[in-house]
């Protein structure tokens, strides 16, 4: 068995995969903890396992890590299965790095565009020759509402939920529709312009916001949950496939 953990800004995520790519089993937690690990391996035994962490990790999960298995911890020196082309490689952020490995397996030699709604919106173009080549990085849904009730004296803090409106008759749906039509119109954006340059790229939605966010987008998308664990385990495997 192989472990992922993927170490989000909002979210923290675990996955345990077979042999064969096969989720096995899942948590997300605020924080993760030996405890929910012990739990989400049980009896398996691992062959091993990656880190990616772009957020604050508990320092006893890694120490405790360390000591139960040939841990990885994902960096951008790692060989990967795909080539970047990416001025600052060295700041590229590892989910971001995942996803896009992920999409590309998923769509080999094919033009694809992965988007992250979650923490924040994030693009990641992957061409036909297996080459990343970066994308865009932007406010997500909950950091447009706090910015609206943070940085006005009346706006009140409101949660995501699905609207039927385009047109807000009230502060409240006001705020609803320019937050989530405003942030479905960006990612038609996004699709529309590179579907100008690449005519037949393929686009992979994912994250948190996800489920909200594709019932309000033009364009064909195909919902890929999970996506960063994806890539997480492509990139274990093309670490450890030549050790035993």
């Amino acid at each position: 068995m192989f472990l992922v953990i993927d170490i989000g800004n909002t979210n923290q995520k675990a996955a345990l995969f077979d042999d064969k790519g096969c989720q096995i089993s899942f948590i997300q937690q605020i924080t993760l903890t030996v405890s929910d690990l012990q739990t989400l391996i049980g009896q398996h035994n691992l062959h091993s396992a990656i880190l990616s962490s772009v957020g604050n990790m508990d320092s006893t999960v890694l120490n405790w890590l360390e000591h139960q298995v040939r841990l990885i911890q994902f960096s951008t020196n790692l060989p990967l299965p795909l080539q970047i082309q990416y001025e600052s490689a060295g700041t590229l952020g590892t989910d971001r790095i995942a996803c896009a490995v992920a999409a590309n397996a998923m769509f080999p030699n094919q033009n694809v565009l992965s988007i992250q709604a979650g923490t924040c919106l994030v693009t990641d173009f992957v061409d036909s020759t297996n080459t990343y080549l970066g994308g865009s990085i932007s406010p997500g849904l909950q950091m447009r509402f706090h910015a609206l009730h943070e940085h006005t004296a009346h706006l009140p803090l409101l949660e995501p939920q699905t609207i039927n409106s385009f047109t807000g008759n009230s502060t409240q749906n006001s705020i609803l529709s320019g937050v989530i039509n405003g942030l479905s119109c960006e990612i038609d954006g996004f699709i529309g312009h590179y579907l100008t340059h690449y005519p037949d790229t393929v686009t992979i939605l994912t994250g948190g916001d996800a489920p909200l966010l594709q019932n309000y987008i033009k364009n064909r998308i195909f919902a890929a949950p999970n996506l960063v664990l994806q890539g997480l385990y492509k990139i274990l495997r093309y670490n450890t496939d030549d050790l035993s």
